[in-house]
């Protein structure tokens, strides 16, 4: 049989899968932990999001994602891999209910996708995946091959039983992990979970402590690099300077917070804010709105993904 004809009925049994569980537009727990089914039936224009590290797959429909002023549209051609912590900006752009969005969250556990990273670093050789090339930007594209389609229905078939979920779950989100790293975008998946990412493991730490105060020097010292080291590998990894990436996390993780129904001084302050006139002056400058003007013109996609 055609691997493609096979991935696209796998495809297609997934988006039944999750046109059968939802009923109404948002998210939707599994039952296995970080994976979340969504559905959109209204288009909703870009707004800033924090993509945690993750994959998207689309089922039916499209996502945009917008990654320091560069725009990518997604579909059931090819699934979105984010490794690490990225502020970003996301929508659903064609969705309606003629067109409906039928997709998969997947967060990663960084530690079993560390895990199997380096068991297939230490594997000798034997199991390869693509390479990548220089790894210059926070997302990237994988196709869906046979190994992820089959791996995420399996996974997702599992919803339809509490006990089947319970004792195999981890099992499956294992072997989807797995099929994830030998895809595609699994040599940019390696590099970034296996050991010694140190740029990995910065971001990782600016994304967990936005709400206290972050220098490049000691982000530097974290990953055991100079400043300028640090600053051009970190530009190469994430397409942003460390300063800019910092201040968009914080930037965007607020606004996510205020569209939420936050108060804006309270965000403020949860993402590192002390002055609340130097917060409405850097938010208007990235989004040429007030806090408050802002968010009374905000429709965020459901989980703001």
């Amino acid at each position: 049989m055609d691997l493609r004809y096979f991935g696209g009925m796998t495809q297609d049994r997934i988006r039944q899968l999750i046109a059968g569980r939802m009923q109404e537009d948002g998210l939707m727990e599994t039952g296995v932990a970080g994976v979340r089914l969504f559905r959109a039936t209204k288009a909703v224009p870009c707004a800033p999001a924090v993509y945690e590290p993750s994959v998207i797959a689309i089922a039916s429909g499209a996502k945009e994602a917008v990654l320091d002023g560069a725009r990518y549209v997604y579909d059931n051609s090819r699934y979105l891999l984010c490794p690490m912590s990225m502020p970003v900006k996301a929508g659903t752009p064609t969705a309606s209910p003629d067109t409906p969005l039928f997709g998969v969250y997947i967060a990663l556990d960084p530690r079993l996708m560390a895990g199997l990273a380096i068991e297939m670093e230490t594997a000798g050789g034997a199991i390869t995946a693509p390479d990548p090339g220089p790894v210059s930007q926070g997302i990237r594209f994988a196709r869906w091959d046979a190994a992820f389609s089959e791996a995420l229905l399996r996974l997702l078939q599992l919803g339809d039983s509490k006990t089947d979920t319970a004792v195999l779950g981890e099992a499956r989100l294992r072997e989807l992990y797995y099929a994830i790293l030998k895809g595609e975008a699994g040599g940019v998946a390696r590099q970034a979970f296996g050991a010694g990412n140190a740029i990995a493991r910065a971001i990782a730490h600016v994304s967990s402590n936005l709400d206290a105060p972050i220098s490049i020097d000691d982000m530097a010292s974290r990953a055991g690099m100079s400043r300028a080291v640090f600053h051009r590998k970190f530009k190469q990894v994430t397409t942003l300077p460390p300063i800019q990436f910092v201040k968009s996390m914080r930037l965007n993780s607020a606004a996510m917070k205020i569209a939420g129904g936050m108060p804006v001084s309270e965000a403020a302050m949860d993402v590192g804010y002390l002055s609340p006139s130097q917060f409405s002056r850097e938010f208007k400058r990235l989004y040429g709105q007030s806090p408050r003007q802002w968010s009374d013109a905000q429709d965020l996609p459901a989980g703001g993904m």
